[in-house]
């Protein structure tokens, strides 16, 4: 990534794909990433290991589509963004077709003029009330 805001889009062709190494190649070696149920892993490989079993199965003909809401520098080789993601779930995941829409926090890094993930966070968006999942725009 050449620049902060180019990670929604990267993270997005990604996991479209379904190539999580291209997927993994986003991420500082030691980055955090935190998935929308709260699991935390560490690490390239971890970050991995989460993702590759869920592309092989239920999420197997998934599509992300994401947009940045913001990219906030916190100096010259550190930066902070916001996106918008909504997911597809097709017929391979166990509730049918569906879309979740979640908020996505990443921490970016500048590493060798390549801007790589330290850290990401990812909420899905609910009800407060009832803790149902809801649609941006509903």
């Amino acid at each position: 990534m050449k620049q902060p805001q180019d990670a929604p889009l990267a993270f997005q062709e990604a996991w479209n794909s379904h190539d999580m190494r291209s997927l993994g190649a986003l991420f500082h070696e030691d980055a955090t990433f935190v998935n929308r149920f709260g699991h935390y892993v560490r690490g390239i490989d971890e970050i991995i290991e989460l993702h590759a079993p869920i592309h092989a199965t239920i999420y197997s003909d998934s599509t992300l589509d994401n947009e940045l809401i913001d990219a906030v520098p916190v100096g010259d080789d550190v930066a902070v963004i916001h996106f918008w993601s909504r997911l597809s779930a097709g017929a391979a995941h166990p509730a049918g077709p569906h879309a979740v829409d979640t908020l996505i926090l990443a921490v970016l890094v500048r590493q060798a003029e390549e801007w790589r993930i330290k850290a990401l966070e990812n909420v899905t968006l609910t009800n407060p009330r009832s803790g149902e999942p809801v649609l941006r725009g509903d």
